[in-house]
């Protein structure tokens, strides 16, 4: 006798709980992630052991690309809009309110105080190209970057340093930054890493 055939049925789940979970996920992700600030130049950091944190708030960022270019940056829009009024004052570089607020809301700049008011003048999307972005000078002729942290430290006090440079950057780029430092009585700072993995050589 043939067998008979148990006529199949469609399966119906009902999705509305596994919807819920799932956006309950992301709001939860986006509630608790913290956002990468954006950075003129892509760094590739040097690996480390140290798992020493750096605080959120308070922070002074000193970046250097592998070509030796130097960055600078503080927290707080208020804090560098005093930076950059204090710091155009000081080169006699008349910027208007405008410019102050671009300004304001970058988290890290690298231009010689003469370029800035071009700079600050530039498209948002051509203001990241790599040829707009002259490196702050160093040098013991134009030693700008030690000013930009004499007067960041003038605003904010308890700021604190953080270095971060690519693994590539030349060691006497490095060594011109701190001594830089050293020579405004700053010989406490962090050097941003990346956390070695188990299975690093």
């Amino acid at each position: 006798m043939p067998k008979a055939k148990v006529k199949r049925k469609s399966t119906w789940v009902d999705m509305t709980a596994m919807c819920d979970v799932a956006f309950l996920l992301l709001t939860f992700f986006m509630l608790t992630s913290n956002f990468v600030k954006k950075e003129p130049v892509l760094v590739a950091t040097p690996s480390s052991v140290s798992e020493i944190k750096i605080p959120e708030t308070n922070i002074m960022t000193i970046l250097v690309d592998k070509t030796g270019k130097i960055y600078f940056g503080i927290d707080g829009q208020d804090k560098r809009q005093q930076l950059i009024e204090k710091m155009a004052g000081d080169y006699s570089v008349v910027l208007t309110p405008d410019e102050i607020k671009r300004y304001s809301v970058l988290d890290v700049v690298g231009n010689p105080m003469q370029a800035m008011k071009t700079y600050l003048n530039l498209k948002p999307e051509i203001r990241d190209l790599p040829n707009n972005n002259l490196g702050i000078p160093s040098d013991s002729t134009d030693n700008q970057f030690k000013n930009w942290v004499k007067a960041a430290r003038d605003i904010n006090p308890d700021l604190r340093i953080a270095i971060k440079a690519d693994e590539s950057t030349p060691y006497p780029v490095i060594k011109k930054v701190m001594k830089s430092l050293q020579e405004l009585d700053e010989n406490r700072y962090n050097l941003i890493t990346r956390l070695e993995g188990p299975n690093a050589k």
